[in-house]
């Protein structure tokens, strides 16, 4: 394992490369030693939590295909002059934040510590510009920055993001930042996007020497890191958060200013289709972003009424137009978004919006005995390549342990095998509300679970209808009976259907817990 440069350390010297592997002692480790404990800034992402992450990437990869957008992955470690040219040598990424490191084979690497330059670097090195333009492609991955652990903030964390390469057209702009907010405002996120227009390299020049001298007659006022800026990276100076910092803000130039006539009218015209699609957008001219290489429009997007102070941006972006030949590249302009997966999550929690529910199972697969496991191992595959949603206990061997199992994901059918059923050919299907048990030949046995299932729900639409019907005004009547709807799509159903079933379990089955006393070989 390669060791990480650490990040506040001086510059490598010129020509000479920072400690590889072979200059780091393996860590000793002595007898006894506890459990390693997660690094700091990173985070596991449990079972519990996983719904979420389904339906983030699920609503993105729909959005994406709706949109046209193409999925493209690119590798976690790149060569470190790729964010060097591409971010800038003055942006906090490069300066303090790159995970660095020097491989076996002496290549000065980084962990990415975001996408949009790694795609750029694709299209390029794939030839990608002989396709028809533009280029349209979505990623959904890791990116890593050493920065201060916080709230929705990790140093190793995820972002989604569109791109589209090889067209300037305001068009662009515009679809990036509308799918954006549509993918955000379909999860139940209020947000409105502020932007505003860096302009050309030239444009951006000329305000950026208004800029300078503005602050020079503060710089007494500044807080330490902007006194830094003022002379390394003059534009970061809009995007300070100390207040002393902000009141200062408050009375400095505005880049909109001193656009080329170009730019104004390009971003004219991206906010022209925004208000035609009536997206909500804030005129924000102390917008700047944390890279080096966008140019003209840029945006980002903000929950509703949150304070300014805070971590309220959930991704933004911006186009690139000279970021390919940055790197060495072909003219190619560019426009993208970077969306931060664990802000979006936090957001959702805070205002208490839940996650797509997971498919619920249909039918649960019991078994009794080592034949009959062996025998519901095949079933279970062919139950699932039909499209039935299954679930099982396999390594469960009392039948009642399993029964109980099969109560609480509140499935409407179980199919139980015993090593008579295995002898027989045969399989009990039981509907678990009412207790109703058969026995079915297993070849014909999906067939009669989806016949099964399609009694259960004529059943529930009947209580349902009966029960509207009684009290079409009393909301508790509608709420029981969708609370006992059975969903055969899946969708989210409540649990606790059939609460008695425990207790018939010995009298339909007598003997079931007990493990049979003839095995197949015997019999």
């Amino acid at each position: 394992m390669s060791k990480i440069v650490e990040q506040n350390t001086p510059a490598t010297p010129k020509g000479k490369k920072p400690a590889g592997i072979r200059d780091v002692p393996l860590p000793k480790i002595t007898k006894g030693a506890g459990m390693p404990e997660l690094v700091r800034g990173m985070k596991d992402v449990l079972p519990n939590e996983s719904s979420w992450w389904e339906t983030l990437q699920e609503n993105a990869a729909d959005i994406a295909r709706g949109y046209g957008f193409g999925w493209i992955e690119t590798p976690i470690v790149e060569h470190t002059s790729l964010f060097v040219r591409a971010v800038g040598k003055q942006t906090d990424i490069v300066e303090k934040e790159l995970y660095r490191f020097v491989d076996q084979g002496g290549d000065d690497l980084v962990l990415r510590p975001e996408a949009t330059a790694s795609i750029v670097r694709a299209y390029s090195e794939h030839g990608m510009w002989n396709q028809p333009q533009p280029i349209k492609v979505w990623y959904w991955g890791q990116m890593f920055r050493h920065d201060r652990p916080q709230a929705g903030r990790y140093r190793q964390f995820h972002q989604c993001g569109f791109e589209t390469l090889g067209d300037d057209k305001p068009v662009v702009d515009a679809e990036i930042i509308i799918m954006s907010w549509n993918y955000l405002n379909d999860l139940g996120l209020k947000v409105n996007v502020q932007i505003n227009s860096l302009g050309t390299t030239a444009s951006r020049e000329v305000y950026r020497e208004k800029l300078v001298a503005y602050y020079r007659g503060h710089r007494q006022e500044l807080c330490e890191v902007c006194k830094a800026r003022l002379t390394k990276n003059p534009l970061r100076l809009l995007d300070c958060k100390e207040e002393s910092c902000l009141a200062i803000r408050g009375e400095a130039p505005q880049i909109v200013d001193s656009l080329d006539d170009d730019s104004r009218n390009h971003f004219m015209r991206v906010l022209e289709y925004l208000d035609e699609l009536e997206i909500p957008y804030v005129l924000n001219p102390h917008l700047v972003r944390g890279l080096d290489y966008y140019n003209r429009t840029v945006f980002e997007f903000v929950l509703d009424n949150a304070d300014e102070a805070s971590q309220n941006s959930l991704g933004g972006g911006g186009r690139y137009d000279g970021l390919s030949e940055l790197l060495g590249g072909r003219p190619t302009p560019g426009c993208g978004v970077a969306l931060g997966i664990e802000r979006i999550i936090l957001a959702l929690k805070s205002a208490d919006i839940r996650p797509k529910p997971r498919k619920k199972p249909q039918v649960f697969l019991a078994q009794l005995g080592e034949q009959a496991k062996r025998t519901a191992l095949k079933l279970f595959e062919v139950c699932r390549k039909e499209g039935l949603q299954v679930s099982q206990a396999f390594a469960k061997d009392s039948l009642k342990a399993q029964l109980e199992i099969a109560n609480k994901l509140g499935v409407p059918v179980t199919v139980i095998i015993g090593q008579k059923e295995v002898l027989d050919g045969t399989a009990v299907v039981r509907d678990m509300e009412s207790g109703v048990q058969e026995i079915v030949d297993k070849n014909k046995l999906v067939s009669e679970v989806c016949k099964k299932l399609q009694t259960v729900a004529d059943r529930r639409d009947e209580k349902l209808e009966r029960l509207v019907e009684s009290s079409p005004t009393d909301p508790t009547n509608v709420r029981s009976a969708k609370d006992s709807d059975i969903m055969l799509d899946g969708l989210e159903q409540e649990d606790g259907l059939h609460n008695d079933l425990l207790a018939d379990i010995d009298k339909d089955l007598p003997g079931i817990d007990e493990e049979p006393k003839i095995s197949l070989d015997e019999e």
